[in-house]
């Protein structure tokens, strides 16, 4: 093996409380293509950051061979100072370096290079960023979960640039297919400390497990030593006339040992408050089309969902998932065809969005609602600190503001408050942004126990494969398929993986330079407030439109109008208001709907 390019030796780190890195070290040599992995919370970013130089830890040794180049990729890229997407691109490739590379790239990730960094989205920004990293075709390759805010033909195009660089990487992500793909060696960050396994991370679970059963034999072991020691300075004849001080000492020590010895952190206990079951037929599409203003989402589509489904939703950022999403759940009228529901759906949504987060409430009231301990979980009362413990959180984190949680937490309270909630039908929409490893392994073995059906959108590979009994997939412009089975079925049925939307270019003539082209005009973001009145508007409109049944079914009783002319009045008057509302809410959301994918896309 060549020199190191970059080495961590004997990492120790602190940010005034429990150690988050203790004695963790780091190897990277030419070309190597290493996965780091562990649990959310282990330091895994934090140990990438002393490894890029942004991070000076309390003890231990960075070591970078000379001339070599080092670039990272954070999770959150900040792109402020920077006038358009290509200056951004453009800011670490030297003088004497190849700027038309970081044009190439931008072009190949989407983007024009005029775009205003002020006005990105996460993906965009993402993007990039990656720009950014790869334009300099650094020797070294530090990227922390380069996959977030990608859509499928993003990810795949990432997967295979990064195959063909020279550069070695180091590589931090959820996405079990991407890391196979890429990882040649795996380190673990194990409660503080780094092992390495020589394979990629396709070998890494199972050698896990098998360190840890080994951990806990020795455990085992220690305990029954302790024990065996216990019971000799208790009833041991020569204990109770001389003392053996060496004894004595190893018993001391052997106490120590297990009361200092850190523990691997607890599973996540998932269970899905389950309610009535619903009827075979679940939601049946037929013949749906579903345009805003010029632009067709879905054309003549027909789909059946049935009880025990698992329907999986897939296609480039903007082609239309979420008002696909809509229409198959009821929340949207398809502009023409029909949409109906089975009997007795109970649906659950889970928003990865994380637009129901209050971010000023505590993680206890967003348990709770806000109304004393308990927490309802299938129908009976729990008190929150045992809940809030089966997903991970600890009892000093109950009054801990949502916005003071990390990513994976965030993601953990959302799945709490909606397993607690009685369904037969779970709506997923991303659900696996921000879990790590051992948390998505959990949310795959509870949705295959999961008697209901479930309907998901998501742009991870693996867990498509591993969840989904079909997948109904992005063909083109208002166009979707449905496959049998999981993503790999998709692709070998089609041929091909999900392709990105086209994007149309005006063509450079020969001999012109890459000028950024114009800035594309944006919309504002969506604000705390509309994000709000997009998840409260389908809610109210549902409410509306049983007032106006209501007051139908008032007006057909017969002779209303000569028996009880006030009561014909009233009804007549809330009718005309609640279809006056309803007409108002109805435009509303549409005006938001249509922003929301337009950000999107």
């Amino acid at each position: 093996m060549s020199a190191p390019l970059l080495v961590l030796q004997d990492i120790h780190l602190t940010f005034g409380g429990p150690s988050v890195v203790e004695g963790a070290d780091l190897s990277v040599a030419e070309g190597e293509r290493l996965c780091l992995v562990g649990r959310n919370g282990s330091g895994k970013s934090t140990l990438l950051k002393v490894a890029a130089g942004l991070i000076e830890p309390d003890r231990g040794n960075r070591v970078v061979h000379q001339g070599a180049v080092v670039r990272y990729l954070p999770q959150e890229p900040d792109l402020s100072g920077y006038p358009t997407t290509l200056a951004y691109a453009e800011g670490d490739i030297p003088p004497d370096g190849d700027h038309h590379r970081a044009r190439l790239l931008l072009d190949a990730l989407g983007l024009t290079g005029a775009e205003d960094p002020r006005r990105l989205s996460g993906g965009e920004a993402r993007r990039a960023a990656l720009a950014r990293v790869l334009a300099p075709s650094p020797d070294v390759l530090l990227l922390d979960e380069p996959t977030n805010h990608l859509d499928l033909p993003a990810i795949e195009w990432l997967e295979q640039e990064l195959a063909g660089l020279r550069s070695a990487i180091v590589l931090i992500s959820h996405d079990r297919r991407f890391l196979q793909s890429l990882s040649k060696a795996t380190l673990w960050l194990d409660r503080g400390v780094t092992r390495r396994l020589e394979q990629g991370f396709g070998a890494f679970e199972e050698w896990r497990d098998r360190v840890l059963e080994e951990e806990e034999t020795e455990r085992h072991k220690l305990d029954r030593k302790i024990v065996d020691e216990l019971h000799w300075v208790r009833y041991g004849v020569t204990a109770r006339r001389q003392r053996n001080q060496g004894r004595m000492r190893a018993l001391m020590s052997l106490r120590t040992e297990v009361r200092e010895q850190r523990r691997v952190v607890g599973d996540v206990k998932m269970t899905i408050a389950e309610s009535e079951v619903s009827g075979k037929l679940v939601a049946e599409m037929e013949g749906a089309s579903k345009s805003f203003g010029d632009r067709a989402i879905v054309r003549n589509l027909s789909l059946k969902l049935r009880r025990g489904d698992r329907m999986g939703l897939v296609g480039p950022n903007g082609a239309g998932k979420t008002t696909l999403l809509s229409l198959l759940t009821g929340a949207m009228a398809p502009d023409s065809g029909s949409v109906r529901l089975g009997a007795n759906v109970q649906m659950v949504t889970l928003d990865q969005r994380r637009e129901t987060l209050d971010p000023t409430t505590t993680l206890k009231d967003a348990l709770t609602g806000g109304g004393g301990d308990m927490v309802t979980v299938g129908g009976r009362s729990r008190h929150f600190a045992g809940y809030m413990q089966d997903f991970l959180f600890t009892p000093e984190q109950a009054r801990t503001p949502v916005q003071a949680l990390s990513g994976g937490e965030r993601g953990r309270l959302l799945l709490a408050r909606a397993l607690a909630l009685p369904s037969n039908l779970l709506v997923l929409d991303e659900p696996t942004n921000d879990l790590d490893l051992e948390t998505l392994d959990l949310l795959q073995e509870m949705l295959a126990d999961y008697p209901g059906t479930v309907l998901l959108v998501s742009h991870d590979r693996d867990f498509l494969d591993r969840v989904a009994t079909s997948i109904v997939a992005y063909e083109g412009p208002a166009q979707w398929t449905e496959y049998a089975g999981g993503y790999s079925d998709m692709v070998s049925q089609r041929g091909t993986g999900v392709e990105a939307r086209a994007v149309s270019r005006a063509p450079r003539a020969k001999g012109e330079t890459a000028e950024p082209a114009a800035p594309r005009a944006r919309k504002p973001r969506l604000g705390f407030a509309e994000r709000r009145q997009l998840d409260l508007l389908p809610r109210r409109m549902a409410e509306l439109e049983k007032a106006i049944a209501a007051h139908q079914a008032t007006l057909a009783e017969p002779s209303l109008y000569a028996r009880d002319r006030a009561r014909f009045d009233a009804a007549t008057a809330g009718i005309g208001n609640a279809q006056t509302e309803l007409a108002a809410a109805e435009e509303e959301w549409l005006r938001l709907e249509m922003l929301r994918e337009e950000i999107e896309g």
